[in-house]
């Protein structure tokens, strides 16, 4: 915060005025509450005083990579808006539900597939809502420690756990007078939801260890890949809690859905990354069309995202031309066409070196199919993260890890 010269905040001014879309992230020894306020509201990540927690600096990184990663305005040149790409019906009767939604202050459940873009969507309706010229606070619910959200969220006093050394204004303090994204609801521990629950129902919340209640006036917005009804049967997730969040759903739909958007999608991102240094993409041919509109896009437009960038790198200055090894190979009804073979009878077999082959090639599919998103792989492995990091520690980098 006190560099030579020029002070952090004021960087951070400048850095708005260039219209460079970069996360930022405050580390200062210091700082104090109107500081971190102001820096937040100035469109700050994160704001963390010294000595720091570990663990909370590493999930505010990862939301920081997930979220440029996947920002729009990584183009040179910043987009007007949140950019929603499509033609289609199913785009178009969500651009006409977001219309309906976003002058209101009604909540918001945004319900879709990863990679489809909930994200864009809960952008889009805080642009278009009286809130627009108030924060956008964006908390991945699934990217933070059980141990963390409640402080995460609400903030903390100064002592209220080991490593408390200072106090801490919550995300929702934060997003007072605007509008706080909650992605990945579906992760949020029992006894945290209880808490939430209050903030939706009173408009107040407590810190971790302090007994001062705190007016808020935020709109939430909750998005989720999982199937909520199957978590509130298995006593996951508060049946209030669900039903103060879906005043309004909102369903995205998958890109195999919508198949029709995906020329307008290509031309999209080829045009981002026709500004990128040395590159020069021209036209995608048809039967590298074909092909993109046949395949069945498991990892939705984050996927497609994906595929394209690896062109604009490999293929800088040629015209777009693709065949099917360029897209993962599709699990078959018999199996993964890409499994392990199993030795013949006479063969000899190790079966923990063919167990950790399968697992590999299983966890490597499972995450080019969720475009690399390390949470969402977790849950459809039926595994903690924390399972799965060892796993990708042992096995060392797969294709399509992406840690967020």
């Amino acid at each position: 915060m006190r560099l030579p010269g020029l002070s952090g905040l004021d960087l951070q001014q400048e850095l708005a005025k260039a219209n460079v879309p970069i996360p930022i992230i405050f580390l200062t020894g210091y700082g104090d509450v109107p500081m971190s306020v102001r820096a937040m509201k100035s469109g700050a990540l994160d704001f963390f005083t010294k000595p720091f927690d570990e663990e909370a600096l590493l999930a505010a990184v990862r939301q920081a990579v997930a979220r440029h990663v996947t920002s729009p305005q990584r183009r040179t040149g910043a987009l007007a808006g949140p950019e929603l790409v499509g033609s289609s019906p199913a785009i178009k009767a969500l651009l006409n539900r977001i219309a309906l939604v976003a002058p209101t202050d009604s909540s918001v459940l945004i319900l879709g597939e990863t990679g489809t873009g909930k994200e864009l969507v809960a952008r889009a309706i805080h642009s278009r809502s009286r809130r627009s010229t108030r924060p956008l606070v964006s908390v991945n619910c699934g990217a933070i420690q059980p141990s963390l959200i409640a402080s995460e969220l609400f903030g903390h006093e100064k002592g209220s756990f080991t490593g408390a050394v200072q106090q801490r204004v919550g995300r929702f303090e934060l997003a007072d007078g605007g509008t706080i994204f909650l992605d990945e609801i579906g992760e949020l521990p029992l006894e945290t939801q209880i808490a939430l629950l209050r903030v939706l129902q009173e408009r107040e919340l407590e810190r971790v260890g302090g007994n001062k209640t705190i007016r808020v006036d935020v709109r939430v917005i909750a998005a989720t890949n999982r199937d909520l009804g199957a978590a509130m049967s298995a006593g996951k997730f508060r049946a209030d809690l669900y039903y103060r969040l879906n005043v309004f759903p909102l369903h995205v739909p998958p890109l195999r859905e919508r198949r029709e958007d995906i020329p307008l999608l290509v031309e999209h991102l080829l045009r981002r990354h026709a500004g990128a240094p040395g590159t020069e993409l021209r036209t995608v041919d048809e039967s590298t069309m074909r092909i993109l509109q046949e395949y069945a896009w498991p990892g939705n437009v984050r996927e497609l995202q994906n595929v394209i960038e690896r062109w604009a790198i490999i293929r800088a200055s040629e015209d777009i031309s693709m065949d099917e090894s360029w897209l993962p190979r599709e699990p078959s009804a018999t199996g993964d066409a890409g499994a392990a073979p199993i030795p013949g009878p006479d063969e000899p077999l190790n079966l923990t070196e063919h167990v950790e082959a399968v697992e590999r090639q299983l966890i490597r599919r499972t995450l080019i199919a969720v475009g690399g998103n390390q949470s969402e792989a977790a849950r459809r492995l039926g595994m903690s993260r924390g399972a799965l990091l060892g796993r990708l520690r042992k096995y060392g980098p797969l294709s399509g890890e992406e840690p967020r």
